[in-house]
Formats: C-alpha cells, sequence, structure tokens
C-alpha cells in the first residue's frame, strides 16, 4: 500500500506492508535509491504493519519493486501504474 503527503515541492510516500507478508525483511529499490536493495528497508510500525518513507521531488515518476530477504522480488498492486513487472509512483 502507499500512503502519500504533499509537502512543499516533494511528496512524502510511505511504502507500507504488513508486518508478516512476507516473512523477514523486505527492502523497496527503485529509481529514486538508484536500485540500492538496503536503501529503504521497512521497519516495525504500529498496527501490525511495516514502513518505509521517501521523500521525493513533486511532479516526477519513479519506478520501483520490493525485494524480500528470500531474494523474491515482488511488485505493489496500489501503485500508479506498472512499466513491466515495475510499479509507478507520480509525485
Amino acid at each position: 500500500m502507499l500512503e502519500r503527503q504533499q509537502l512543499k515541492g516533494c511528496t512524502k510516500v510511505m511504502f507500507i506492508l504488513p508486518e508478516d507478508t512476507p516473512v523477514g525483511p523486505v527492502s523497496v529499490v527503485g529509481d529514486f535509491n538508484h536500485r540500492n536493495p538496503t536503501g529503504h528497508p521497512l521497519e516495525p510500525r504500529g498496527g501490525g504493519t511495516r514502513a518505509a518513507t521517501v521523500v521525493l521531488p513533486a511532479h516526477s515518476a519513479y519506478s520501483f519493486r520490493c525485494l524480500a530477504a528470500s531474494g523474491r522480488w515482488f511488485g505493489d498492486d496500489h501503485a500508479d501504474s506498472h512499466d513491466g513487472t515495475n510499479g509507478r509512483i507520480h509525485t
């Protein structure tokens, strides 16, 4: 799931997953972090979820996927659009 907050000149994007789905660590990997698999790990938060927050320039688009510790890549059904297997977020 994606949550957004518009800020002056940028958008705060929160990538959210259930705490145990998938099991183990998960990171968001995308254009915004140069495809770094350790750049934005999802951290536990209240309510049984975990999240990673990224602040991105407004009026831009970025590709992303999630990477589980098992090496499994997966997308986000809540992405604004898709580019092949990648989700796309528009700020």
